[in-house]
């Protein structure tokens, strides 16, 4: 019987073998920003998505596979189906909280590598320096863990990590959220916009 959140890990992560190839493949989905993406999200999971952020599926969290695919849920996901709205990012407190319970069970380590970033991807979306600290540490020993030919995928990872926890330490917020969230913006955040490297 096919668990309930393999689909999702299967639309996600691929068929491919190396973090090179899952990569290659699945960039696209996790970092473009294609309306198409988005539309396959909602139609495909945007069930799950409401379910998730509504505090169900808990018992997904019994094992690692099932609690990625929850963390996906509230983190990823709603960032493409609910794109541009506050509503994008109302998953994040329920995805920081399963993340550190998960941890502390030692989950994360049982995953794949690749399956692991998007663990650390939590905490490098969170607008408090202590937590990118943390994301920053994370993806600094997952760099370090992997063998040589492997390493430049997740050193990739590991400069947004730095990039974030640097925008976090200087505004204490992501001034690129701001329109979205109905912030107002300062003048050094509007100067900061208007450059390049300031949106993720």
């Amino acid at each position: 019987m096919t668990a309930p959140w393999q689909p999702l890990l299967e639309w996600w992560f691929g068929s491919c073998e190396s973090p090179n190839e899952i990569s290659a493949d699945k960039g696209k989905l996790w970092f473009g920003k294609r309306d198409s993406q988005d539309l396959e999200a909602r139609e495909r999971f945007g069930d799950q998505v409401e379910r998730a952020l509504a505090g169900g599926l808990t018992e997904w969290v019994q094992c690692p596979e099932g609690w990625l695919a929850l963390v996906l849920l509230l983190d990823q996901l709603p960032r493409m189906i609910f794109r541009d709205t506050p509503k994008s990012f109302s998953g994040d407190l329920r995805a920081q909280a399963l993340v550190a319970q998960g941890i502390a069970a030692d989950f994360d380590r049982q995953l794949r590598p690749i399956q692991r970033v998007f663990i650390y991807l939590v905490f490098e979306h969170c607008e408090n320096l202590a937590v990118q600290n943390e994301a920053v540490s994370r993806f600094l020993d997952l760099v370090e863990q992997q063998p040589e030919a492997d390493r430049a995928v997740f050193a990739d990872n590991l400069d947004y990590a730095e990039r974030h926890q640097k925008i976090i330490a200087r505004f204490g917020r992501f001034p690129h959220r701001n329109a979205v969230l109905g912030r107002e913006s300062t003048a050094e955040e509007i100067e900061f916009l208007s450059g390049p490297g300031s949106r993720f």
